[in-house]
């Protein structure tokens, strides 16, 4: 039988974790995404450009972020600020999904993006039940290689000039974990969740 992917995402719109939650986007959080999408610093790590303004973020959120399942907000419980966000697209035929993420830079070295990325595998390997998720980092951001690698992820190889980023054409380094390399880590460790 087939799964309904979208379906599985529209029933895990918000995951609750420590001090954080994965949620759907709001267009309240355009003050708190410009934050960082202004950054220079966090921006150029990211094949987007970021915003300089509230009305490129709003069309962000609206036109991008809240047009799909997969997309969510990492916002703080205590205040509900949206700090980052952390997606994932699947490719249906191949029960395979590719993530991305970014992070309010105030933030970064707090293990809050492993945390987020440990929710988003626990949920495209436990609940979608694909075969494989993926990810990658431009050179030069080795930092996130090291969040994917803590989640257990395998460094896979290096895509040369993949992506034009700022107009630069971009090495990737490929990292990937497959759902049986998942449930082993899960089973020593006793469970991530």
């Amino acid at each position: 039988m087939q799964k309904n992917y979208n379906e599985i995402l529209y029933e895990n719109q918000t995951i609750e974790l420590k001090t954080f939650t994965l949620r759907k986007f709001r267009g309240s959080d355009a003050s708190d995404v410009l934050e960082y999408a202004s950054d220079k610093e966090t921006m150029k790590h990211l094949i987007w450009r970021g915003a300089d303004n509230i009305e490129e973020v709003k069309k962000t959120i609206y036109n991008n972020y809240l047009s799909r399942q997969g997309v969510f907000a990492i916002a703080l419980k205590d205040s509900d600020k949206c700090i980052g966000d952390i997606e994932i697209r699947i490719n249906e035929a191949n029960e395979r999904a590719v993530f991305a993420y970014v992070l309010n830079r105030n933030y970064w070295g707090r293990g809050i993006m492993s945390e987020a990325l440990n929710a988003i595998l626990a949920l495209c390997f436990d609940k979608l039940e694909l075969h494989r998720v993926e990810g990658g980092h431009f050179t030069g951001n080795e930092a996130s290689g090291r969040v994917m690698e803590k989640c257990g992820m395998i460094k896979e190889g290096l895509a040369r000039e993949v992506y034009k980023a700022h107009g630069i054409f971009r090495d990737e380094v490929r990292y990937g974990i497959l759902r049986s390399e998942w449930e082993k880590m899960k089973s020593q460790q006793g469970g991530l969740n």
